[in-house]
């Protein structure tokens, strides 16, 4: 570039080189919006008559400002608008232009001048404010492509009766990350993005701001725009009424060499601060209230949906189960028709009914077991129980079972053991499936034995048996429902496959849980954990 051409400077810089600089704060592009807010608010309140110089993001929530203080301000203001050529650019491909009130559209035009008179201010009900602005016009004002300014952000107020900056500048030392904001990016969009915690986007968008009501500093900053301007004004071809505004320059920024600051607008504009914080606070406190609520509500809904999707599979199950056996007896009707069936085949078609008529039975109680288990609401108080109570009568009601295929079957329960919480009915029924599984799998000459001991907090029931044992991948499925383990002994497709189930839910219901240990051809181990009665 020639060296002729006059070169702009960092207003940042510029207030940071003042005799008494403001001090910057690294804040969040929230927080800069809100004080920029809380300034306009303050001027359409007070109705004080103001010019504006402003440079904000792209994006439709900080046009809305600007839109929002044109139609609410009822005194005269002046508008001037810096853009960098590429953000004017961007602007006019999409829907971010300064609008022309009268027609609804942008001004094809990078600069643009427009009087507002009392029917630009009719709003989409037609309602006209009580007083309308006398005069007003907006002018947006082109910046170099490579202007210091297109790293800064600002709202420059100079009135009679105020004069303030509120200026952010975004520094070269934050990282490239897909969060990064380049010159052109829409901090708007970046505010509204979803699931964007506050204090994440804070910390990946720092700005550093400035704050200042001194007349010297805002002289500087002035001094920055004008140079920032006439930097532009020769890279773009010139504009008449840029050209008046450069001419008259001292007119138009006279506010800020007169007067004090009114000290009553001051504590206005902080108490309009405050608020504003206090709002941001309470809708950000909301928000996350929110977000919570729905989270949560995900999770139970998840839950319902797996809920409804594991009862799906039960009752596929259930109907897979129920058809087997009723598919054995119609078979065996047939056969019995047959009229040269004879009498030992009869007899053991006849068999065949009994065993699927129980087997029948078995399951249809099985499963009513089950869902009685799952959708009782209210359980009949727990009291305390003791061992000695329950398992022996169980184990004398399977010792002529066990006589009958050769299995010695004993016990050891301590008379001195403590109470567990269980109810009798629930901790019978795990001691009959379980007894009677490891009778059922354990062949002629084997031992099937049950101890007890106190463990803690709990008391351990063990059902030991000298079996077939169970294969180390069948060991993950044993306890899933109709899930039935093969075995080279008995009737494999007896049963109902939910004995183990059953077991597991009536032990969880009560605080207790169960686990195995199997090897092939040497037995199995199920150990049971009953919570002490408290």
């Amino acid at each position: 570039m020639n060296s002729s051409v006059p070169q702009d400077i960092s207003l940042y810089e510029l207030a940071l080189s003042a005799e008494q600089p403001p001090h910057p704060l690294q804040i969040s592009p929230t927080t800069f919006k809100s004080a920029i807010g809380t300034v306009l608010d303050l001027l359409i309140d007070q109705k004080l008559p103001a010019t504006l110089w402003l440079k904000f993001p792209r994006g439709s929530v900080w046009q809305a400002e600007i839109d929002r203080y044109r139609k609410l301000s009822t005194a005269s203001h002046s508008i001037y608008v810096l853009k960098t050529q590429r953000e004017d650019e961007a602007d006019k491909t999409g829907t971010n232009n300064l609008l022309n009130p009268k027609t609804g559209a942008a001004s094809p035009d990078p600069v643009e001048f427009e009087r507002i008179d009392e029917s630009d201010l009719i709003d989409d009900q037609g309602v006209i404010p009580t007083s309308s602005t006398d005069y007003s016009y907006s002018l947006t004002l082109p910046l170099s492509p490579d202007s210091q300014l297109r790293r800064e952000y600002f709202i420059l107020v100079l009135s009679s009766e105020f004069c303030g900056l509120v200026l952010a500048h975004r520094p070269r030392s934050i990282k490239q990350s897909k969060f990064e904001l380049p010159d052109t990016q829409d901090l708007s969009a970046l505010m509204s993005r979803p699931n964007n915690n506050d204090d994440e986007f804070e910390r990946k968008h720092p700005l550093l701001g400035l704050f200042s009501f001194e007349s010297h500093t805002i002289q500087r900053i002035l001094g920055g725009i004008n140079q920032a301007i006439c930097a532009g004004q020769t890279q773009i071809e010139t504009n008449n009424e840029v050209a008046n505004l450069l001419e008259n320059w001292e007119s138009l920024t006279q506010p800020a060499t007169e007067g004090a600051l009114n000290t009553t607008l001051l504590g206005h504009l902080f108490t309009r601060q405050v608020q504003r914080q206090e709002d941001i606070w309470h809708g950000s406190a909301v928000y996350r209230k929110q977000a919570e609520t729905a989270a949560t509500l995900q999770m139970e809904n998840e839950e319902l949906i797996n809920s409804i999707r594991l009862k799906d599979e039960f009752l596929k199950n259930v109907g897979q189960e129920l058809r087997t056996p009723l598919a054995t007896m119609k078979t065996a009707l047939t056969l019995l028709n047959s009229p040269t069936l004879k009498a030992p085949q009869r007899q053991r078609y006849m068999e065949m009914l009994s065993q699927e008529c129980d087997r029948q039975s078995a399951l249809i109680t099985s499963v009513l077991d089950l869902v009685q288990l799952e959708t009782a609401v209210e359980q009949n108080p727990v009291q305390p129980l003791r061992l000695t109570d329950v398992v022996p009568g169980v184990v004398s009601t399977y010792q002529p079972l066990a006589q009958e295929k050769g299995v010695m079957l004993a016990y050891t329960i301590p008379e001195d053991l403590p109470a567990v919480s269980c109810l009798s009915n629930w901790l019978r029924q795990v001691v009959i499936n379980l007894l009677h599984n490891g009778i059922k799998f354990t062949p002629k000459g084997g031992r099937v034995w049950v101890r007890a001991k106190q463990q803690g907090d709990y008391v351990q029931l063990e059902f030991q048996d000298t079996g077939v044992g169970i294969a180390p991948s069948d060991i993950p499925k044993i306890f899933d429902r109709f899930y039935r383990v093969r075995s080279s002994i008995g009737d494999e497709t007896s049963g109902t496959g939910l004995g183990l189930s059953i077991v597991q839910q009536l032990l969880l219901r009560c605080g207790g849980s169960i686990s195995v240990r199997s090897k092939p051809n040497e037995g199995s181990t199920f150990t049971v954990l009953l919570p002490l009665y408290r």
